[in-house]
């Protein structure tokens, strides 16, 4: 060290805040601000306090806190979609509640098994719906549906009979009503 350097170290700022640690505080931001104001704040306190390296370090240390923080709380809520809707429910009305009680979700194992054979059924309909018209397709249809509707109950005549109305009456039924006009 010189005794230039030793009389005439040049006078760098330290950051008052450093040993804060809210990193909103040290940063000098409400715990509701925005990214932008975030990042003005730290840019701001690095132009203003430059020089010194532990300045720099908890800045930089609030800054990253800050910005994980935000980053966590958003991968959780995307992640947490089924709990908000859960959360929805328990908050809705009684009548909600009793009406969403007659009804269940399936298991990803029988939603896909549906998904195949209407896929099939799609497909297959598309490929020969001019050669032999629909009653092939109705006819397998109307066995998939007992089916489901056999899987569901576990008395194949009362899933057979249900089938059997069900598609009686989409037959019945005038065009706009009926999907499956045929």
């Amino acid at each position: 060290m010189s005794l230039h350097d030793f009389f005439f170290v040049e006078h760098v700022l330290v950051f008052p805040r450093q040993k804060t640690w809210d990193p909103y505080k040290l940063l000098g931001v409400d715990h509701d601000a925005s990214e932008e104001e975030i990042n003005s704040a730290r840019n701001f306190l690095l132009q203003q306090y430059a020089g010194y390296e532990e300045n720099e370090e908890a800045i930089e240390g609030a800054y990253d806190k800050i910005m994980m923080k935000s980053y966590s709380h958003r991968k959780k809520s995307k992640i947490n979609l089924k709990r908000k809707l859960i959360k929805q429910v328990e908050e809705s009305p009684s009548w909600v509640k009793s009406l969403l009680g007659h009804f269940e979700v399936p298991s990803m194992d029988v939603v896909s098994k549906r998904f195949a054979l209407f896929g099939f059924i799609a497909g297959w309909s598309i490929a020969t719906s001019a050669e032999t018209g629909p009653t092939f397709q109705l006819a397998l249809a109307l066995v998939s549906c007992i089916y489901f509707l056999n899987d569901k109950m576990k008395n194949l005549a009362r899933a057979s009979a249900t089938g059997l109305v069900s598609t009686c009456i989409i037959r019945v039924l005038p065009w706009p009503l009926s999907v499956a006009h045929i």
